[in-house]
């Protein structure tokens, strides 16, 4: 890709944020209170971290893998499903990776 297309890509995605950006604040506030729209928007975190691990855990270039990450997934999940505190689900995930990768 040649700068000049670079910068015409980077100026046109940062002026179409700012655009959003600006049209989300003119939204009125009783439709942003309507509560379907507040459940919707309490699982977007939710919905987008969980795309981040996947893509992060499972993919390297255009292959999908199974490794180390993965392991520390499934050991946060076990600690999770066990209702275990949330730093014990991260040292349990931290841990596992560690150790599977090192193993590995």
């Amino acid at each position: 890709m040649s700068p000049s297309m670079m910068w015409t890509v980077l100026i046109g995605t940062s002026s179409l944020s700012f655009t959003l950006k600006m049209l989300g604040h003119s939204v009125p506030e009783r439709w942003l209170a309507h509560p379907r729209l507040q459940r919707i928007n309490a699982l977007i975190p939710i919905s987008l971290l969980s795309a981040l691990v996947v893509a992060q855990g499972l993919v390297v270039k255009a292959h999908v893998v199974i490794d180390h990450r993965l392991a520390g997934v499934l050991a946060a999940l076990c600690a999770l499903f066990a209702k275990a505190p949330f730093p014990v689900v991260v040292v349990a995930a931290a841990v596992t990776s560690a150790l599977v990768y090192h193993l590995h």
